[in-house]
């Protein structure tokens, strides 16, 4: 049988061909929308869909927010700085809109809230406000930020969690009501969305589970 398939060797490709390979197949990616307080005091609010969720012990969650030319950070990742404050919040499909207008280059000295009326509420353990139409948001504060080129990734502890009580089952199990958040993830690398109501569920095996669907395994014997 031919082997069909396409290899291409990142070391000879350009930044945008890599751009363009990496966003079509790691796909859906959740976004992360960040607020932080510009130098002015203002409110930064930019959406990003480098972002994932890296662990629970502690709860550590990384985005990156990538440089601008020459190395220059983002103004998001200069708003952080080390040992910032910043609050991630989930996106949900009606937040989608205004998520993407945040996405818009203002200038330094603009406040997307601000400009494009989307309304701030107050965080519990980190002084940088909320999303207020966010389902959930994260409460982070920086522990470590890396530099790869122009790749810049930070590193963020959750704090605390935000969420709307619709969408918790069971606060005492702490149980979330994940489809009602209704939450949206980025496919491609321009304007493809994803949502994640076509959801399925496939149990997770034992070894011993595993061992007993195998053929031969005895189950059928009288």
């Amino acid at each position: 049988m031919t082997d069909s398939r396409l290899t291409f060797d990142f070391s000879a490709l350009s930044t945008a061909e890599r751009y363009k390979l990496v966003t079509g197949v790691v796909v859906p990616r959740p976004i992360a929308w960040v607020s932080t307080f510009n130098p002015d005091g203002s409110v930064n609010l930019a959406p990003f869909s480098f972002f994932g969720l890296m662990g629970s012990d502690p709860a550590v969650v990384a985005f990156s927010p990538g440089d601008r030319a020459a190395g220059v950070p983002k103004d998001t990742a200069r708003n952080i700085g080390p040992g910032g404050e910043f609050v991630i919040n989930l996106v949900s499909y009606g937040a989608a809109q205004a998520m993407n207008l945040s996405a818009t280059d203002f200038p330094a000295d603009q406040a997307e809230p601000e400009h494009l009326g989307i309304a701030l509420s107050a965080s519990v353990r980190v002084k940088v406000p909320r999303v207020s139409l966010s389902p959930a948001s994260l409460e982070c504060r920086e522990v470590q930020t890396v530099t790869l080129g122009h790749t810049r990734i930070v590193l963020g502890e959750v704090l605390a969690l935000s969420i709307a009580a619709e969408h918790m089952q069971d606060p005492e199990k702490h149980y979330v009501d994940t489809p009602s958040l209704d939450l949206i993830g980025r496919m491609g690398g321009r304007g493809g969305y994803a949502t994640t109501r076509d959801a399925f569920e496939i149990p997770r095996l034992t070894y011993q589970q595993w061992l007993l669907e195998q053929p031969g395994s005895g189950d059928d014997d009288a």
